[in-house]
């Protein structure tokens, strides 16, 4: 019997206006729980997939609603670490998340933040688990972080866990006099699953791009792109062995079109393409993607059935208010 997917990165509350203003006339602000890595907990969690989710906030009642919504989802807290004064959040600054808003951070000095080695027992939490899930926003927060993922990289990796990784590329984060070139192809080589998109690829690893690609560039010409490129990080990290990637599109606020590939060392695969003029949340699309595919490699499904059941599950995130994906 395969063991549970550990997801760990931090917690954080995303406020949002209701209107097109953060000082608006109703005076209405949103608030949602969310953070990448707890997305994709919870929609393993909705999959019926054993997963657990470790971060740390403060011992408060928002951390406790936070937590609560994970556990109604099926999702594991036992190892959370109730620490510190600050739980971290973001603002966005556009209604219902459409548009490309401007993203306002407020996570330095966090609980999670401040989560030094040592200070977590990964041998006694990888007791049970069989994956691994992370992404490259925890180590874009400080170096301190940095220092946390190779450590519990380390030991996973030596467990035999299968470690998946979403390169995530905020380029608001990364403050600290390090760019992800320093930083991730270190943590990246323990990794055998490799997810993000060629241009997050390109600018955390170092894989080539092709400045002639564009919005009118077509998925065939897409999809041979990302083979070269799989073949590029195949080459760079041994142990990996699925390179899966997004490619999604707005042409407006309420547009998207979303497609995704997914290669092994000995084939490449894409899927169906999406497309809608009628979306609700883009917010957390990226990471029900990521979910679909752990949760289809962790079931053993075949490739073809991983990329399109990941896309389906991304384009299905588009429809749903907040960061957290629907049963549905």
């Amino acid at each position: 019997m395969k063991g549970k997917i550990i997801c760990f990165g931090e917690a954080l509350v995303r406020y949002q206006p209701a209107e097109d203003s953060f000082f608006n006339e109703s005076n209405k602000v949103m608030a949602f729980p969310g953070g990448s890595e707890a997305n994709v907990a919870v929609k393993l969690g909705q999959t019926g997939l054993p997963v657990s989710y470790i971060s740390a906030a403060p011992d408060n009642q928002i951390t406790r609603e936070f937590l609560k919504i994970l556990k109604d989802n099926n999702v594991e807290t036992d190892s959370f670490l109730y620490r510190g004064d600050r739980i971290g959040s973001y603002i966005l600054l556009s209604a219902n998340g459409l548009s490309k808003g401007e993203v306002i951070y407020d996570r330095k000095y966090s609980s999670f933040s401040q989560i030094r080695t040592g200070e977590i027992d990964w041998h006694k939490i990888f007791e049970d688990c069989s994956w691994f899930h992370w992404t490259a926003i925890t180590p874009a927060l400080n170096e301190e972080l940095t220092e946390v993922m190779k450590e519990a990289l380390e030991i996973a990796y030596s467990k035999g866990i299968t470690i998946s990784v979403d390169l995530n590329y905020r380029n608001k984060l990364w403050q600290y006099g390090k760019s992800p070139l320093e930083v991730m192809p270190e943590l990246v080589k323990y990794c055998h699953i490799i997810m993000g998109n060629i241009w997050a690829s390109h600018n955390m690893l170092g894989t080539s791009i092709d400045s002639n690609l564009h919005r009118n560039t077509s998925p065939e010409e897409y999809f041979e792109f990302a083979k070269k490129n799989s073949i590029d990080l195949f080459s760079e990290y041994k142990d990996a062995r699925i390179v899966a990637n997004t490619f999604r599109f707005m042409d407006n606020s309420n547009h998207n079109l979303l497609f995704g590939t997914l290669h092994s060392r000995n084939k490449s695969l894409i899927s169906p393409i999406y497309e809608t003029n009628d979306i609700i949340d883009r917010i957390g699309s990226g990471d029900a993607f990521m979910a679909g595919a752990i949760a289809s490699l962790y079931q053993d499904l075949d490739l073809q059935s991983t990329i399109d059941n990941a896309v389906l599950e991304g384009y299905n995130k588009l429809f749903v208010t907040g960061d957290f994906s629907n049963t549905k």
